[in-house]
């Protein structure tokens, strides 16, 4: 207790000098447990961009290039599956629900995907979390359209406008689908996924627009709206499609089945292994922004360092008096690292103190802008290990003024330097 109350006298005597140490680790501290927070809750929401669909399935592929075009609208099909093929899997008895995905057409750079009204129902996100509709509804005519949060934003669009698509997937097309355009009837909120980049139309609307283009070309007479929703629109074939099973038991034996399915080549895969194997290809980027995180905090810890020794020759006389009323080496040592550890550990806590501060004021900022969730909860054991490497480093840095100031000689400290 004398030791700790010496310390904190200490410190008192030189408070604008500790404040700032403080402020500088709480600084580095707050970042670094921030980046730490933002990594995993990041991770957690890429590994749940899509999250309750047992499997994807779509024509023979590696699993990483079926998620890609599937989930992240990134790249096309190398080949699309039969409708048939579609039918026999959501008949099959393990099968609770499924959804049909078609790709191929965009507008002004936002992936079109032909689907039906289930994909509202169905689709799930970060802890499953269903879609929500900030205006409008689903799709319910042929030429409905329903926008993500992120399509309405950028290209300023509202309920009632008229969107015309275009042929093939590029921001600039000099093949649209002008005869037939759709209307927007719903927009969906934030969501963070794909989804928010997605224009979603009726797999009839998909059908409809390309109406004689069996060619590759348009037609010269395309059919009107009237006469295209008395046809029967039924796709010949789709690019893949969301499979939730009855029983997560039968996962597996599905999943084999649908890669063994005679009709065809198919491939079915699990989210979640193929997420991961993706993040893995691209946690580059995750570590480097943790690496510099951690050298920040060692900044701060340095600071602390020349913060410590710049006052070290300053104090001279103050070791000596303590010497001379009997301190010994060893005390004067266990002074200053007292200190070191006592500013480290002040810092480490207003450092906790600001990451929270920044949590509760820029969590529904970031949610509401880049749809990532931010939990508040208490420290995970991961930070808490954070926070013990931080208050270890900065009390072994005070071993080294405190080791300079253990050499100093009593004579040393009462020599008054010309």
């Amino acid at each position: 207790m004398a030791m700790l109350s010496l310390t904190l006298r200490s410190l008192l005597n030189r408070r604008y000098t500790a404040l700032l140490t403080i402020s500088a680790i709480a600084l580095s501290t707050a970042l670094l447990l921030g980046v730490e927070r933002v990594r995993v809750e990041a991770r957690a929401g890429f590994a749940q961009t899509i999250s309750g669909t047992d499997l994807v399935v779509g024509a023979r592929s590696g699993q990483v290039q079926l998620l890609l075009y599937a989930i992240f609208r990134l790249g096309n099909p190398t080949n699309n599956m039969r409708w048939d093929s579609y039918r026999a899997i959501a008949r099959h008895p393990a099968v609770a629900w499924s959804v049909p995905l078609m790709l191929g057409d965009a507008h002004r750079g936002f992936r079109v995907l032909g689907t039906t009204p289930d994909y509202f129902t169905h689709y799930r996100y970060g802890r499953g979390r269903a879609l929500e509709f900030a205006a409008g509804q689903p799709f319910a005519d042929v030429f409905d359209a329903v926008l993500g949060a992120d399509v309405a934003r950028q290209l300023g669009y509202a309920l009632g406008h008229d969107i015309v698509i275009s042929h093939g997937t590029g921001a600039v097309s000099f093949v649209q689908h002008d005869t037939l355009p759709f209307r927007v009837v719903g927009i969906l909120a934030k969501s963070g996924t794909p989804v928010d980049r997605t224009i979603h139309v009726g797999l009839a609307g998909i059908e409809a627009v390309h109406l004689g283009w069996e060619g590759g070309t348009a037609p010269r007479h395309a059919p009107t709206a009237a006469a295209v929703r008395a046809m029967e629109l039924t796709p010949q074939a789709i690019s893949a499609v969301l499979v939730g099973l009855e029983s997560r038991l039968a996962l597996f034996g599905v999943q084999r089945e649908i890669n063994h399915y005679a009709g065809e080549p198919l491939t079915a895969v699990i989210p979640g292994v193929a997420l991961q194997e993706l993040w893995d290809l691209i946690g580059v980027a995750e570590r480097a922004l943790l690496a510099i995180s951690a050298c920040v905090v060692g900044v701060g810890l340095l600071g602390m360092l020349t913060a410590i020794l710049s006052g070290l020759n300053e104090r001279r006389r103050e070791m000596a008096i303590l010497r001379s009323v009997g301190a010994r080496p060893l005390q004067v040592f266990g002074l200053l690292m007292s200190e070191a550890w006592l500013l480290a550990l002040l810092g480490a806590i207003l450092g906790v103190v600001l990451l929270y501060g920044a949590l509760w004021l820029g969590r529904p900022l970031i949610e509401a802008q880049w749809g990532l969730y931010l939990a508040i909860g208490p420290l995970a054991p991961r930070e808490w290990a954070v926070l013990a490497i931080i208050l270890g480093a900065g009390t072994l840095i005070g071993a080294v003024p405190g080791y300079r100031a253990y050499r100093y000689s009593l004579a040393d400290g009462l020599t008054v330097r010309v």
